[in-house]
C-alpha cells in the first residue's frame, strides 16, 4: 500500500497512521492538549454518561463503532447461542412427545433422527443454515415443531442481514478512504497575490477521485467573552480563498489551500512573535464522496502554533513531462523561505500595505549586498 510507512517521502502526514505521527516535544512552558491529533482522531474523552441505554437504541451503530475484535466476538456468540437456544427448543419438543424413547415402528416422530440434546443442537444448525444433510426433518406430526421451524429461520434471517451489514459496514468504512488523503505537516504564512495567506498543502494518492470535495478550516483557542465567560475551547470558521465563491475543490493533484488574513481573520492581530505565544490550533477538514463506493469520507489534521513557519511558502511539486503533468511527492511538503512582513497582518495595513513593505524592501540593500560593499570601503585606493 501507498499509505505505509517507509514507501512515502517524511515530508507530508498521512491521516490515519497514528504511529507514523511523531508529536513534538516542548520545553518549557507546557503547551495545551491537541482538540484534534495529527493523524486526525479527535481527543476527547466522554465520561459520566448516565444514559448508557441511547447506545442500544442504535445497535447497529454501536456494534459497527465496536472494535474488531469484540465484533467477531459478538457475530460468532449470536449463532452459537441461537442455535444452542433452539436446540433447547426441539429437544424439549421431542422430549414431551416422547420421541426420546420411541420403541414401536409405526411411531411418527415430530422430528425424525433426535436421540440426544446432541442430535437436537446438529439440527438445530442444520435448520438455520439450511444445510439439509437429509437425515433428520421436520413431520407434520406436531403443530409446534412446524411454528418452531418457522421461527428460527425467521432468526436465523434477521442474525444473518444484521452481522454481514455490520462486517462489510466496518470493511468499507470512510475512514479507510481517508488513509491515501494527505495533508502538509506544516503550514506556511506568506506573501501570495499581494496578501498575507495562510497555506497548507493536501492531495490524493489514489488515482480514483473524491467527488464534490470540500475543505473548512477553523481555528481553535481558548477565549473570554465580555461576560467574563471563559470558553476552552472556542471554534471560529476561517474563510478560504476561492474565485467561484464556495469551497469546493478538484482534487486531482496536490492543491494549497490559501486563506486571505483579512480583518475579519482570526489571525489578523497575530504577528510570528504572538503567533508563538498564543496557544492556538489550525483544524482541516477535507470532506467529499468517494469515487468507488459512493460513501462520503472525511479526514482531518490541525496545525498547533509550532507548526505554522512564517515566512516560508511551498515548493511547487507538479511538472509537465511528455504531455503529462508529473507529481513529484518527495517535495510535497518542502517549503522554501521567502521575503514576508514580520508583523501582523492588521500593523501592515496601518504602515501601508503589500506596497509599502515591498518598496521598503528594494530600497534596502541585501545582507550579502551590504557585506561585500563594507569590504569594498575597507580596501585601500593605493592596493
Amino acid at each position: 500500500m501507498l499509505s505505509r510507512k517507509g514507501l512515502v517521502p517524511d515530508d507530508y502526514l498521512l491521516t490515519r497512521l497514528a504511529e507514523d505521527v511523531q508529536q513534538p516535544k516542548f520545553k518549557g512552558k507546557a503547551r495545551k492538549a491537541r482538540f484534534v491529533a495529527k493523524n486526525g482522531t479527535c481527543n476527547v474523552a466522554h465520561t459520566n454518561i448516565r444514559e448508557q441505554g441511547r447506545f442500544l437504541q442504535d445497535v447497529f451503530t454501536t456494534l459497527v463503532d465496536l472494535k474488531w475484535l469484540h465484533t467477531l466476538i459478538i457475530f460468532t456468540m449470536s449463532f452459537l447461542c441461537s442455535w444452542l437456544l433452539f436446540a433447547m427448543a426441539w429437544w424439549l419438543i421431542a422430549f414431551a412427545h416422547g420421541d426420546l424413547d420411541q420403541k414401536s415402528d409405526d411411531f411418527v416422530p415430530c422430528v425424525t433422527d433426535i436421540h440426544s440434546f446432541s442430535s437436537a443442537f446438529l439440527f438445530s444448525i442444520e435448520v438455520q443454515v439450511t444445510i439439509g444433510f437429509g437425515g433428520r426433518m421436520v413431520t407434520e406430526e406436531c403443530l409446534s415443531a412446524i411454528v418452531v421451524l418457522i421461527i428460527q429461520n425467521i432468526v436465523g434471517l434477521l442474525i444473518n442481514a444484521i452481522m454481514l451489514g455490520c462486517i462489510f459496514m466496518k470493511t468499507a468504512q470512510a475512514n479507510r478512504r481517508a488513509e491515501t488523503l494527505i495533508f502538509s505537516k506544516h503550514a506556511v504564512i506568506s506573501i501570495r497575490n499581494n496578501r498575507l495567506c495562510f497555506m497548507i498543502r493536501l492531495g490524493d494518492l489514489r488515482k480514483s477521485m473524491i467527488i464534490s470535495a470540500t475543505v473548512r478550516m477553523q481555528v481553535v483557542r481558548r477565549s473570554t467573552t465580555p461576560e467574563g465567560e471563559v470558553v476552552p475551547l472556542d471554534q471560529i470558521d476561517i474563510h478560504m480563498d476561492n474565485p467561484v465563491g464556495t469551497n469546493g475543490i478538484f482534487l486531482v493533484a496536490p492543491l494549497i489551500i490559501c486563506h486571505i488574513i483579512n480583518k475579519d481573520s482570526p489571525l489578523y492581530e497575530l504577528s510570528p512573535a504572538d503567533l508563538q505565544k498564543n496557544d492556538i490550533e489550525v483544524i482541516v477538514v477535507l470532506e467529499g464522496v468517494v469515487e468507488t463506493t459512493g460513501i462520503t469520507t472525511q479526514a482531518r489534521t490541525s496545525y498547533l502554533s509550532e507548526e505554522i513557519l512564517w515566512g516560508q511558502r511551498f515548493v511547487p511539486t507538479i511538472t509537465e513531462e511528455e504531455g503529462t503533468y508529473a507529481v513529484d511527492y518527495s517535495k510535497f511538503g518542502n517549503a522554501i523561505r521567502v521575503p514576508t512582513p514580520s508583523c501582523s497582518a492588521k500593523k501592515l495595513d496601518e504602515d501601508g500595505g503589500i506596497a509599502r513593505f515591498k518598496l521598503h524592501e528594494h530600497s534596502t540593500p541585501r545582507p550579502s549586498v551590504r557585506r561585500r560593499i563594507k569590504r569594498q570601503s575597507t580596501i585601500s585606493p593605493l592596493a
